[in-house]
């Protein structure tokens, strides 16, 4: 993890590749690399974010392994601001500053305790009760950092607009990049690929032996974690995080 100072078909769903073969960047919650949430997530997807794609992957079952391919792309993160190349004339220095400003003026923003829960056949963590401020402090990340984000070209948009999705969503689509903003953001912590509902209840019962213990936990979003996909086929992986409250890289 490199020092920033130095220099949904559906809603868990992420989103397609970019084809341009230039990096992208996303905004994201990730608890730290040393909690023991990102480690028993880590050893369930098969991955680590905080590690580049060169090193040795975490050894996992080949059922888990092809039931989370997806998430294990991404790796472990709850979606603040999704995916995008850098619009024309920016630099990742730039929304690294950016970002450093951002979190050393804002207050960490509560999450509670965790759930299992099943959303359009995925599985991934949420938070148990309501949050008011939740869909608030995200919201204004998809503001203050969309001038960083390029627009999509024709094709680009053509390939994420679905069915799936209502007016509002597609109009998120158009204008922000992402369907899944504002009213219609739900946090979530993915863990798996969309699972048919006969195999459900048997990875509900593994999630439940390897996390239960993990979700009584008070969690907040304590940091911004800047993640980089350098090119199409790689795996996204931790860039830099920024400590709310303090604006200082962990």
């Amino acid at each position: 993890m490199r020092n920033a100072e130095q220099s949904d078909p559906g809603p868990v769903a992420t989103v397609s590749l970019c084809q341009s073969g230039e990096p992208r960047y996303a905004i994201y919650y990730s608890p730290p690399a040393e909690h023991p949430l990102t480690q028993a997530a880590e050893a369930w997807l098969g991955r680590s974010a905080f590690r580049s794609n060169d090193d040795v992957p975490i050894r996992i079952e080949d059922e888990i392994k092809f039931a989370t391919s997806e998430p294990r792309r991404y790796g472990f993160h709850a979606t603040l601001k999704p995916p995008f190349r850098l619009a024309k004339g920016r630099k990742v220095e730039e929304l690294e500053q950016a970002l450093s400003r951002f979190a050393k003026d804002r207050g960490p923003c509560p999450l509670g305790r965790l759930q299992l829960s099943v959303m359009r056949g995925f599985f991934a963590l949420v938070p148990m009760d309501p949050i008011p401020r939740l869909q608030a402090f995200a919201s204004s990340i998809v503001e203050t950092f969309d001038p960083f984000r390029a627009p999509f070209n024709e094709a680009e948009l053509q390939r994420r607009l679905t069915d799936r999705l209502d007016d509002a969503e597609t109009t998120y689509l158009v204008r922000w990049g992402y369907p899944y903003v504002f009213d219609c953001f739900r946090f979530h912590m993915t863990l798996t690929n969309r699972i048919a509902p006969d195999r459900q209840a048997d990875v509900r019962a593994r999630l439940q032996k390897r996390f239960g213990a993990l979700l009584a936990e008070d969690y907040r979003i304590d940091a911004l974690t800047l993640f980089e996909q350098a090119r199409p086929d790689a795996d996204f992986v931790v860039r830099a995080r920024f400590a709310i409250g303090q604006g200082t890289v962990t």
